[in-house]
């Protein structure tokens, strides 16, 4: 998809993903390899955005499996379309069971999930294996057999192969520790919070009505919370979003009446809240 670590940046800059040096040189490498690559770091720096920005500049579709507790094969591989299966059995009854049992064991009834769907058929896919760690760890079994070979089996069909390898993100809050052979498979990027610098930046591009020096503030004030000692730092998502809100609300400059109304915006805890009001100081920013 891609020719150099420079390509990626400015066709994922494209898109409105500005990736560090760090990020365009692992996802070049991703894919020139052939490789999954694991994304790791806090909620909200743009580990999912990363994989959506790779489809759309590489004309790929986004095929995306949602972690969490208790998802198990039948979400994330396949199942048979019972309700359908049992209308046609009734619809044959006089039939032999072989002859019904070949004709319900077929694609017309299999029900494709993300893992299988993403390594079917020859058009070009990104796979978002989203918040792996909130899965269990029986899952990580069914991914590596994936992972490894691009193949599937289905019993009643035979093993399903890649034509046509996707290109793997997975992403991971550490909520968790992924096994060793999970990310043994896989290219390891983390993505943190960015500097000052980048992320005005990415305000900047993503609210493109903020004016610079209402940017400049939001930032360090975003920066002066990351640096207390609170139960949820905000993210880089919620960065944005509270320039939007300013934008709305048509502030000009931050002051305590400002930043006081709308910190529901940045934290999401009442005890935060509590703690950020006793302790920002916006004169010393």
């Amino acid at each position: 998809m891609f020719t150099s670590v420079d390509d990626v940046s400015a066709r994922l800059a494209g898109t409105g993903y500005l990736a560090s040096p760090a990020v365009a040189t692992t996802v070049f490498l991703a894919d020139r390899l052939g490789k999954p690559l694991l994304v790791e770091g806090p909620a909200g720096v743009g580990k999912t955005e990363l994989a959506k920005a790779v489809a759309a500049v590489a004309g790929a579709r986004l095929v995306r499996l949602q972690c969490y507790e208790g998802v198990d094969e039948s979400r994330a591989l396949y199942e048979w379309n019972h309700a359908k299966q049992l209308l046609r059995i009734s619809a044959g009854r006089d039939e032999t069971w072989d002859e019904t049992r070949t004709d319900i064991f077929s694609e017309e009834f299999l029900l494709t999930r993300p893992l299988l769907t993403a390594i079917r058929g020859d058009d070009p896919k990104v796979l978002l294996i989203d918040e792996t760690d909130k899965a269990d760890v029986e899952m990580e079994g069914l991914l590596l057999e994936v992972l490894s070979d691009f193949q599937v089996t289905v019993p009643e069909l035979g093993t399903i192969t890649a034509t046509r390898r996707p290109f793997v993100v997975l992403t991971s809050n550490a909520g968790r520790e992924l096994s060793e052979a999970l990310r043994r498979r896989c290219l390891f990027l983390h993505i943190g919070f960015p500097d000052e610098e980048s992320e005005r930046r990415i305000v900047r591009l993503k609210v493109p009505g903020l004016d610079e020096a209402l940017a400049r503030s939001v930032v360090r004030v975003v920066g002066a919370l990351r640096a207390m000692d609170l139960r949820k730092v905000p993210s880089v998502a919620e960065t944005i979003d509270w320039a939007r809100t300013l934008l709305a609300l048509g502030a000009g400059t931050l002051d305590e009446t400002v930043v006081r109304d709308s910190l529901g915006v940045l934290l999401k805890h009442q005890d935060d809240i509590l703690k950020a009001t006793a302790k920002l100081d916006l004169d010393a920013l």
